[in-house]
């Protein structure tokens, strides 16, 4: 499928959670003229936790996004905090590979209106406040994934489906900590006063379409569980596409799940 846009977040490529096979093959199966990294592409806290895990297919991501961006995408990556060590990079206009680096960014949709666009974690009361409960929460997820994994084998052995406990706690965690330290409705307040129309972000790893006040509010989601990207087609439509099996790099008409919550003029 070719899209104008394409909206990337949370690859998290360096971690065992990471989705990379999807992915690439997300990547294949679809184009744009303009590709959005935005943030956390690269998990570097896990190499400063001696949790490094970087496979064949997390380096096939990389020669993809590269492989776009050769044959004229333009492509864009925010940094985010797992992939902080780009931010002092940024002064000095820096490109890996024909991918331009920056801190936030400012997307004119086919809709006319102005989007900022940005990780996020600058405006989660987590992350900004207290960083080492940041981390407390990166280790205890990182657990949780590995009891899921064992606990999902059992559950194919007895015949029922995958089911992410992990996802299932972290959503409530998060519902909690958005409302006391109220992420969204703080970048939607911060869009206003700078007159944007609207926000395109990652960080919280929720896959979102919705309006807040004036302002729309967009999160593209991850790829560690939701394995989700926000993509923006020719007739200016914003919508989350989930993508969850491997499919055809070159199908007539290529399968997708589509999120129902979608954004146009």
């Amino acid at each position: 499928m070719d899209y104008k846009t394409i909206f990337i977040s949370d690859v998290h490529l360096g971690s065992r959670g990471c989705k990379a096979e999807l992915l690439t093959n997300f990547l294949k199966c679809n184009t744009a003229e303009t590709i959005y990294l935005l943030g956390d592409i690269v998990d570097a806290w896990k190499a400063q936790q001696n949790k490094w895990c970087w496979r064949q297919s997390h380096t096939e991501v990389v020669r993809q996004i590269l492989k776009h961006a050769k044959r004229g995408t333009e492509v864009i990556w925010i940094a985010g905090n797992h992939d902080e060590f780009l931010r002092p990079l940024i002064p000095y206009d820096l490109t890996f590979g024909r991918v331009k680096i920056a801190n936030q960014w400012v997307h004119v949709g086919l809709d006319g209106r102005r989007y900022l666009l940005i990780h996020g974690d600058l405006f989660d009361g987590i992350t900004r406040i207290a960083p080492w409960l940041a981390w407390l929460g990166d280790k205890a997820y990182d657990v949780l994934l590995e009891l899921n994994t064992k606990y999902n084998w059992w559950r194919h052995r007895l015949g029922f489906g995958y089911w992410s406990f992990s996802k299932f706690l972290k959503q409530r965690v998060k519902r909690a900590m958005d409302f006391m330290f109220k992420f969204e409705q703080t970048l939607a307040n911060y869009c206003q006063k700078r007159h944007f129309d609207g926000v395109i972000c990652g960080h919280i790893h929720k896959p979102e379409i919705k309006l807040i006040g004036d302002i729309i509010y967009m999160n593209d989601g991850d790829w560690v569980e939701s394995c989700t990207a926000l993509v923006e087609d020719y007739s200016g439509t914003f919508a989350i596409v989930e993508w969850h099996t491997i499919q055809d790099p070159k199908p007539q008409q290529p399968t997708q799940d589509v999120d129902t919550t979608t954004y146009s003029t």
